[in-house]
């Protein structure tokens, strides 16, 4: 198999899609994959605590987990300070954009932030995040203020990458680049 020709790749889709079974698949022959797992755990969800369950279930056993769910800021500090012959797998910006938009009028340089770690990132790096712009517009301030920010943030990382993909049902839709 010829290796990638991406270094930065941003896998879209909705809820139950398949994108993080199809980010994981991207990153395995990788070999030492870290994990960064962004959500925040809470003991009283059980529905949330079997989503999280899953996703560590699937994760083979010589991956290692940065779990940054109570600290959001240490996203961009993992990503600027990665080793460069390392993958990283961030999953997902959903949940880490969740934990900003508390301050929604600060959030653009939130989003900046993030796109700029994205750039100077030195390993191979591949983020899931869900696609908000094909789901109905929120009716709550706070849910419209999640779209508003999830949105400008897939759409500021994904300039930073070379490969984007769509995931629908399971199936993987080129947007940009190649995989």
């Amino acid at each position: 198999m010829s290796p990638p020709t991406w270094r930065r790749a941003l896998v879209l889709g909705g809820i139950r899609s398949g994108k993080s079974e199809f980010a994981e698949a991207l990153v395995s022959p990788s070999g030492a994959v870290t994990y960064v797992a962004t959500a925040r755990t809470d003991p009283d969800d059980a529905e949330w605590t079997a989503r999280i369950d899953a996703h560590r279930d699937r994760r083979p056993t010589g991956w290692s987990t940065a779990e940054i769910g109570d600290d959001p800021a240490a996203l961009l500090d993992l990503l600027i300070d990665a080793h460069p012959d390392g993958t990283l797998l961030v999953d997902d910006v959903g949940a880490w954009v969740a934990a900003h938009v508390t301050d929604v009028t600060a959030f653009e340089s939130v989003a900046a932030g993030l796109a700029e770690a994205v750039r100077k990132c030195p390993a191979r790096l591949v983020l899931v995040s869900p696609e908000v712009g094909l789901s109905v517009v929120p009716s709550t301030a706070i849910g419209l203020a999640f779209a508003d920010a999830l949105g400008r943030t897939n759409r500021a990382i994904a300039t930073e990458c070379d490969a984007v993909v769509l995931v629908i049902a399971g199936n993987a839709v080129p947007v940009k680049g190649a995989l």
